[in-house]
């Protein structure tokens, strides 16, 4: 990256920016060939940062249902048609609707070069059917070019951190200008920015040659979003108990472990971290174009379920006790905003409304290591995908033995006597049918 960013020629009240000892990008493999960047000595050592406020090239962010999350005035003028106020809701947050909006008189040249973009950077991580399926909305004419051009598209051998493009677009006095565009891959979405190429140099520049100060920025800006998700909650059961046990440093120990073995599983499954409190997780999982995210919230949870007894078994062979380790779990979905919180050194991912609360409630009323969801949550699933559930409610019969009624419901209400004063906290979901959630066919 650092590289590409030498021959990036950014200036600032007329003068060319410098940098202060550039840190070296972490990269996940080799991007380009060719010389090496020269070394900041001398005047460029001094303490010039810039910021995205300062960027003056068109540069924006996309997630990967190429929803804009952000993008700058220069963006705005050049790319997306002077766009005023981004939608609230994801679904209008659409790039290809944004680029190209219904009644619109792009210009073929235009619309051709920048779906050619679009749908290379696409491509390279989805398949061609959700890559369509994004585009739903456009004309018929946009639609017949982008099954031709993604056919044309080149796919990289290896899925690089930052791909290159030149492109030719028309700016607004009808005149060719010539763009170099890096798309920068980041876990939450897609950078892009648009370099003229007469002003392609040698000037290094540190704000994009550290992807996390590069993606730290870009999640400061994120507007909140009006978006569908499923919410996972889980917390350790009897942590409490299980703290005054062990040593300090063991007990850290253990939850790092957990920490640790959990972290694969959720980027695995798309989960993206959320504020928790102590030792509990809170992870949010969004609509992905080549997934089904309410799948890989309960597929999540089950895979969950099944390490922590892993890491249960360890660690009775290691302290030779008794206790067993239950991560008790609860999911639900709906549409809510999402935004950050932020302070000097983090930016966290937050969820505004009840989903999360009722999500947490049914963690709490979760025991021995079960998985409660909801009903809303089960019936978003297709019924291919919910046959692979194994789920229902322990019932009491006639003959007052405990029988398992798989496929159905009950209201919290009916559960548990709310008169009681540990169930106090459920009584804001009394009336929300829910099921437990027993296993999930083909989860590892």
């Amino acid at each position: 990256m650092a590289e590409v960013v030498a021959r990036i020629g950014i200036t600032q009240a007329g003068r060319e920016l410098q940098v202060t000892d550039p840190a070296p990008a972490v990269l996940e493999d080799q991007v380009m060939s060719g010389s090496d960047a020269p070394e900041a000595t001398g005047e460029n050592r001094r303490a010039l940062r810039l910021t995205l406020e300062e960027v003056p090239h068109p540069a924006y962010m996309v997630n990967y249902n190429f929803e804009l999350t952000w993008y700058n005035d220069a963006a705005r003028e050049h790319i997306l048609s002077d766009l005023g106020t981004l939608p609230a809701h994801s679904k209008a947050r659409n790039l290809f609707l944004l680029l190209f909006p219904p009644g619109s008189e792009t210009a073929s040249g235009f619309r051709s070069e920048l779906l050619r973009v679009h749908l290379a950077l696409a491509k390279n991580r989805l398949s061609k059917g959700s890559v369509l399926g994004l585009l739903y909305g456009l004309d018929r004419e946009a639609l017949s070019l982008a099954d031709r051009l993604f056919d044309e598209s080149i796919v990289t051998s290896e899925r690089k951190p930052i791909l290159d493009f030149s492109v030719e677009l028309t700016d607004l006095s009808g005149g060719i200008v010539n763009w170099r565009v890096f798309a920068q891959f980041f876990r939450e979405g897609i950078f892009i920015v648009y370099i003229p190429s007469q002003q392609y140099n040698a000037t290094l520049l540190e704000f994009l040659s550290q992807r996390d100060v590069v993606i730290r920025d870009l999640m400061r800006k994120r507007l909140p979003v009006l978006t569908p998700l499923a919410v996972l909650v889980a917390d350790l059961q009897n942590s409490v108990k299980i703290c005054s046990e062990l040593p300090p440093e063991e007990y850290f120990d253990l939850i790092n472990e957990i920490w640790t073995t959990m972290g694969p599983i959720f980027r695995k499954y798309y989960g993206t971290y959320g504020k928790h409190v102590g030792d509990g997780m809170v992870y949010y999982f969004f609509p992905q174009p080549d997934s089904d995210y309410i799948y890989n919230a309960i597929a999540c949870a089950q895979e969950l379920k099944q390490e922590i007894r892993k890491i249960s078994k360890k660690w009775q062979l290691r302290k030779n006790w008794l206790n067993e380790l239950y991560l008790n779990t609860g999911l639900h979905e709906g549409q809510e905003w999402l935004g950050t919180f932020q302070t000097a050194t983090s930016v966290e991912f937050a969820v505004l409304g009840d989903t999360i609360n009722h999500a947490a409630r049914l963690s709490e009323f979760a025991r021995f290591g079960t998985i409660w969801a909801t009903k809303n949550l089960l019936s978003k699933l297709a019924q291919q995908k919910r046959a692979n559930v194994d789920f229902g409610i322990t019932r009491k019969g006639e003959d007052s033995q405990e029988h398992f009624v798989a496929s159905s419901y009950s209201q919290l209400g009916a559960m548990v006597d709310l008169n009681c004063e540990r169930y106090e906290k459920l009584r804001d979901i009394a009336m929300l049918p829910i099921t437990e959630i027993r296993s999930v066919k083909n989860v590892n």
